[in-house]
């Protein structure tokens, strides 16, 4: 069924967001997003900045609940919907808030943006060579299919319960690595480990630490390190995975959501040094993003730029991945850290030998029993939100097109 078109403009309201510009800028600090916060379908919170608004700004550059927050610049046209997840929240000029009209339904109109993003559907309306920017007047003239309210709906309900589904998984997985951070926390920053009861304690640069424990370099708890390419490959649109920092979650964890792909015949090629097998810990060594992962059972790709992975012992591989979020690591981390002509960065010559606190390898094996089964479920969780997204998108093209007839399916109470 061909669904009738409208110009954005038409059918939405929307505005940049506000210059940020320190000298400026006058009022109280806020939160606002920037387009580093906003992914497809939702929204990095964990890196907030602040600038200042006055008064009179908070309605203009406030967000409201079921804003579409869409990135002008990076990316352009990647999107989520505001929830009101922080009260309070602004936005910066990189972004577009967008407000529908009352003849479009916000969810209808999101998916339709991502079924337009996935298939480069902005690129027509996109300036610049080198990094591409969707202007306001651009936006305005991207066509929409506008069917009947009531369609609309019904096809965004049906897409909506993958996401859903996907939005609970992904905070069962914030529980869960929280729970298992904990317990890291719990053995080997307090010491309070089975049977440390009993322990005497010694001295030692880091102060009282359990007898049978040392400071050891880091490479006693892996086998290798290998380092990515220094090269980017041609892109295609599926295939094996070609691994990005971005896809490196800053909590830690695989983010898969949007994902660059390399070719079979290629593949080769790109793994010809290392190929990523299950348990492996990959981690980005530009500073500032420095990030880590445990690739699952499921991956099928290689490592991308300024990327490496180390291959663990089997009995310090929690141990290993849950310390690279402690203090200690990051204050080593930004001990060793070189400047750069472009990003500055962890020098992986020296990497094998910065310092841990080693525990004793019956204690590891011990901790790796204990939260294992935690990072496991976390694996197990991702990878069905790997295959609802895959669900969701295989549908998204036939709904938002009207190929699918949705008009005699009832809506969900």
């Amino acid at each position: 069924m061909k669904w009738p078109q409208k110009k954005l403009g038409q059918v939405a309201d929307f505005l940049l967001g506000k210059m940020l510009d320190e000298k400026k800028n006058k009022g109280e600090f806020r939160p606002y997003l920037a387009n580093v916060n906003v992914r497809w379908g939702s929204f990095e919170l964990g890196s907030l900045r602040e600038m200042r608004f006055e008064l009179h700004e908070h309605e203009r550059y406030g967000l409201q609940f079921d804003d579409i927050v869409m990135c002008e610049g990076g990316e352009p046209g990647r999107c989520a919907i505001w929830k009101n997840q922080v009260p309070g929240m602004m936005f910066q000029k990189a972004l577009h808030r967008i407000r529908p009209k009352a003849e479009m339904d916000v969810r209808f109109l999101y998916y339709s943006f991502l079924n337009r993003g996935k298939n480069g559907g902005f690129d027509q309306y996109c300036t610049g060579s080198t990094i591409k920017h969707l202007p306001r007047q651009n936006l305005a003239m991207v066509e929409v299919d506008v069917p009947p309210l009531t369609i609309q709906k019904q096809i965004a309900s049906i897409l909506s319960t993958y996401d859903d589904l996907i939005e609970n998984n992904t905070r069962r997985i914030e529980i869960l690595e929280e729970m298992a951070r904990r317990l890291y926390e719990e053995w080997f920053v307090q010491f309070r480990f089975p049977g440390h009861e009993g322990v005497e304690f010694k001295e030692s640069e880091l102060g009282l630490i359990p007898d049978g424990w040392r400071i050891a370099p880091i490479k006693e708890t892996y086998y290798d390190l290998f380092d990515g390419p220094h090269a980017t490959p041609k892109k295609c649109v599926s295939g094996p995975v070609f691994l990005g920092i971005k896809n490196i979650k800053v909590e830690g964890g695989l983010d898969l959501a949007a994902t660059q792909h390399i070719s079979d015949d290629d593949f080769p090629k790109w793994t010809k040094r290392v190929t990523p097998q299950e348990g492996d810990i990959v981690f980005s060594y530009e500073a500032t993003l420095n990030r880590y992962a445990i690739i699952p059972k499921s991956f099928n790709g290689c490592l991308g730029r300024r990327l490496a992975l180390i291959r663990p012992k089997s009995s310090f591989r929690s141990f290993l991945y849950l310390h690279f979020f402690s203090s200690d690591w990051r204050e080593v981390v930004a001990r060793n850290t070189l400047s750069g002509a472009t990003v500055d960065r962890i020098p992986l010559s020296g990497f094998p030998d910065f310092p841990l606190l080693l525990p004793s390898e019956v204690i590891a094996r011990k901790f790796e029993a204990a939260s294992s089964p935690i990072l496991k479920l976390i694996e197990r969780l991702t990878a069905k939100s790997v295959n609802l997204r895959a669900q969701r998108d295989l549908l998204l093209p036939k709904l938002i097109s009207g190929e699918i007839d949705v008009s005699d399916i009832p809506m969900p109470t």
